[in-house]
This record gives C-alpha cells, structure tokens and sequence, in this order.
C-alpha cells in the first residue's frame, strides 16, 4: 500500500482538496503544497509512512520582515523550513533523477501554524490543512535541488537557538519529499506542477511561539535567511 492510500489519509485529503478546489473558483491564487508531521517521532506515533501534504495560498504568503499577528492563536507555531520552487511538472512515477532535474531552485521560509488542538485524528489534521496559517518566504534563493552543503540556524530573541549542517534530518530527503508529494497529488486528481512552491517540513522540531517573543529569523546558510515579526 502507497502512504497516500491509507484511508485516514484519502478521507482528510478529499475534503483538503475540496476546499482548495471551491477557493480557486471564488479567485483565490493557489501558490503550492505544504509537508506536516514528517518527522521520525510524528511518523511512528501516528503510524504514517510519509509526511501529510497540505496546500498554500498567495493570502497567506507574508513578506520576508512583515508582521504575523498572532491574535487568538490558541499555540502558535513557527517551523523553519526549506522551500522548493518546481521548475517542471513532475510526474507521480518520476524517480529520484528526475526528481531533481525538476527542481529549480531552494531558499529559506518559516511557516506559521496554530497547532490548536494539538495532533490527534489525521483525518481532521489534514481537512483543517495541517495548522497552516501563514508562510514567509526568504527573497534569496539558491537554482537546483543540491542540499548537500546547507547549514540551518534559528535566532531567537537575537541567540542562536538551534543549528543544523543536516537540515533534511528531520524532514527527510528534499527529492524524496517532491517524489512524494507528485504521487500523492496524482491519486487525488491534482499535479506536481513547474512554478509550484512546497514547503518540506520543520527542520527543527515546532518551534512554541511564547507570548514576549516579536521576531524570528532563520538562517539556511549559504543561501540567506528570512525573519517574521510577531505581534499579538
């Protein structure tokens, strides 16, 4: 059985996709997809064989420096992350040379979540869009899918507060992540497609957002770093 047929899974997405699907017919601009609860302890703990995909929409996209207002978050969240950007449509049987070929190119980004109520049923987990609140993207980027030489590093209240020369340790590799993402989407009427964004999970375990903190910047060195205001 694929990760994607898992009926927990089939039954959250339909309803995911459902709701993507009536957003664009109202006008909104869908950006890419989103990886959840990748991690080796989330994948064990809720007996998932690959990571949840979510969706992005330009509405929630916040500018590298802007403000995410934090108002009625019940646990705001931030998950450093690295973005790819599709430079091809990639096929759902692709394999990992491809995959990467595909790729165009890698930069930083934080995603914001509510992790309200915290992670129980996958099924609700993936029709509420996996906690999915905002994303910021950093404006530098690097062309390709080589991961190899990344370094990641979280600044908090100005300290460095986590490091990684591993950062896919976590989320698992990038190609495999778009791999997975590609098949997914084609057993649910969707595609992988050249210009799509997927942010491919936290690179540091959910970073808890705690009420005095006003700003957060990651680095994914060599490429360049983005930071994100907070206010409540």
């Amino acid at each position: 059985m694929q990760a994607w047929d898992d009926p927990r899974i089939v039954s959250g997405l339909t309803t995911q996709l459902a709701r993507r699907r009536a957003r664009i017919a109202a006008g909104e601009r869908p950006i890419g997809w989103k990886l959840g609860l990748g991690a080796p302890a989330m994948l064990e703990k809720f007996a998932l064989k690959a990571p949840l995909i979510g969706h992005l929409f330009q509405a929630g996209t916040l500018a590298a420096g802007d403000t995410a207002s934090l108002k009625g978050y019940g646990k705001p969240i931030a998950e450093p992350e690295i973005a790819v950007t599709m430079g091809t449509d990639l096929a759902p049987d692709a394999d990992a040379t491809t995959a990467l070929a595909a790729i165009r190119s890698l930069a930083p980004a934080i995603e914001i979540a509510d992790m309200t109520p915290p992670p129980a049923d996958i099924t609700a987990i993936l029709a509420d869009n996996i906690f999915h609140r905002h994303v910021v993207f950093g404006t530098a980027s690097r062309p390709g899918g080589d991961t190899t030489d990344l370094t990641a590093r979280v600044i908090r209240r100005s300290v460095e507060s986590a490091r990684s020369d591993t950062p896919e340790a976590l989320t698992g590799k990038i190609v495999d992540l778009v791999r997975h993402v590609a098949g997914t989407l084609a057993a649910h009427g969707e595609k992988l497609a050249a210009g799509d964004v997927v942010i491919c999970g936290s690179i540091t375990p959910p970073i808890a957002l705690e009420p005095d903190e006003t700003e957060l910047t990651y680095w994914l060195d060599p490429i360049g770093s983005v930071s994100v205001k907070l206010s409540r």
